[in-house]
């Protein structure tokens, strides 16, 4: 009973601390940045937007992307119920500003890095400063190298080769309801396991059942990111105070998570020291990071920033790409075309140098990201009072977020037809490829996929590598036939995902 009204007593204690930190906030926030724009949510005292909030929980992405379409600066303020001022753009002026122009002012801040820090922990994704100026560094260099190149592209000729065509083969000839999504992310798991930690967790082998390590990445992975779309923000903390619900589920999933990376770390580092005539033949990151020393806590925040970052992204983008192509053929066998003429019908390898050629295939990933981005939208929060290049004023702890499933959607940016798959719009000639076009510069802050600035992306080019050589192999070799005409429903998370996957048909391509 004394533990029940202890309970009781922390929680009444934390709603009331919240809910003057909030007053607080909202009066700091009022006189710090003067009028905020119109074209928000409708907003009340003290609850702010909470209301507009909870009718369109179902349907935030699009809602965010209607607010913006009507606002001529492509720029809105929020406010929600515990949490501070939100400004969400889809205006690239503002995201290169944020970026690139004053990157110094816009950390992620300890509001995100609260979120995410329990899963993340000090890695390259969830930290600022010079904690994330030197991993930058470290990664950069691992990135770079011709080595790691090549071990990619071994890794997928092995995983491709060996696992997912038998896979498809099997389900074409049994008529087999395949979940493309959900093989995909088997597919994305072993493959960033083998160049990230060096280790096969063998996902794709479907009769065997799923590793408890990849269970427990998605329920954290899931926990974490629903703690920043709670309708009254600082709920989370409650729940991980008293351990209850959701927070108790990601608990436990974080143990599992933390405790299997690090013994695959200390079994690597095991090996690493007694084959020490072989041990600089390694060419997965872990045994490379390892081997310059690093700590293995720092190793282990770096290690699973990697798998979140090379797993989800990879197979999201892919999942709805595969969904775009059943709804428009045309470009489907424009694919084709292009990997029969780059491969010369066969005569030449797949390899890193082949994969380049593809203009026509990345201009479809592009199309496809542009309209499902993997990730749906990122926050920075503001060092110190600003103003946003389109005027709009950002005080000292607000949150600025910038919205790439929004800003594939503005026809200010995209033109009319912004709604339709149309991969020509990245090449510089009308015609696209056909007409034959080059793949043309699109400012990287009109389509921030891959973040843009000092935080680019590092692995935006492994895995366009990755995504380039799946879809030549499963085009080449098979039709993908969806087993429902429904549109899929996009999910946000830490990565947007297909609501309840991707059921297909898998069929032989004819000749």
């Amino acid at each position: 009973m004394f533990i029940f009204l202890s309970f009781i007593s922390l929680g009444f204690f934390l709603f009331l601390y919240s809910f003057f930190s909030f007053i607080l906030h909202r009066v700091h926030s009022t006189s710090s940045t003067g009028h905020d724009n119109d074209h928000g949510p409708p907003t009340h005292p003290i609850i702010g937007c909470l209301i507009s909030f909870y009718k369109n929980r179902h349907r935030l992405l699009d809602w965010y992307t209607d607010l913006l379409s009507k606002s001529p600066t492509q720029t809105v303020v929020v406010h929600r119920l515990g949490a501070r001022r939100i400004v969400v753009t889809a205006n690239p002026a503002n995201v290169e500003y944020m970026l690139k122009t004053n990157f110094s002012n816009f950390p992620k801040g300890t509001p995100f890095t609260e979120i995410l820090g329990d899963l993340l922990g000090h890695g390259i994704f969830n930290v600022d400063g010079e904690l994330w100026s030197t991993q930058r560094k470290l990664a950069s260099h691992e990135f770079s190298t011709k080595s790691l190149r090549e071990f990619v592209v071994k890794t997928l000729e092995d995983e491709v080769d060996h696992r997912l065509i038998p896979l498809l083969e099997e389900a074409a000839g049994s008529n087999k309801v395949l979940d493309l999504q959900e093989i995909l992310r088997r597919f994305a798991f072993d493959t960033i396991c083998k160049v990230s930690l060096g280790t096969d967790p063998s996902c794709l082998d479907l009769h065997r059942a799923v590793p408890p390590l990849v269970k427990a990445f998605d329920s954290a992975s899931e926990i974490s990111a629903m703690r920043s779309m709670a309708p009254v923000f600082w709920f989370w903390k409650i729940k991980r105070a008293l351990n209850l619900g959701s927070e108790k589920q990601l608990k436990d999933a974080l143990r599992l998570v933390h405790g299997s990376v690090l013994e695959i770390i200390r079994n690597k580092r095991r090996i690493l020291e007694e084959d020490r005539e072989n041990r600089y033949c390694e060419s997965d990151l872990l045994s490379r990071m390892l081997l310059a020393g690093h700590d293995e806590e720092v190793v282990r925040d770096m290690v699973i920033s990697f798998i979140m970052a090379g797993r989800d992204t990879t197979s999201s983008a892919m999942t709805w790409l595969f969904w775009l192509l059943s709804k428009y053929p045309n470009q489907k066998e424009l694919i084709v075309k292009e990997l029969n003429s780059v491969l010369e019908n066969g005569e030449k390898q797949l390899d890193f140098e082949t994969l380049k050629e593809m203009k026509f295939v990345k201009a479809c990933l592009c199309e496809s990201m542009r309209l499902y981005p993997p990730v749906a939208w990122d926050s920075k929060h503001a060092r110190q009072g600003d103003t946003l290049p389109d005027g709009t004023p950002i005080g000292k702890g607000d949150r600025v977020t910038y919205f790439p499933y929004g800003m594939g959607r503005m026809e200010e940016l995209w033109g009319k037809d912004w709604f339709e798959f149309n991969p020509d719009r990245w090449f510089d000639e009308p015609g696209g490829i056909e007409g034959g076009g080059e793949l043309k510069l699109v400012s990287p802050f009109k389509f921030p996929v891959f973040q843009a600035g000092p935080r680019v992306c590092l692995g935006k080019e492994m895995a366009f590598t990755q995504m380039k050589y799946v879809v030549a192999r499963i085009l080449r070799r098979f039709e993908i036939v969806p087993v429902c005409d429904d549109r899929p429903v996009f999910v946000p998370l830490l990565t947007g995902h297909m609501a309840g996957g991707f059921k297909v048909m898998v069929r032989t391509r004819s000749s």
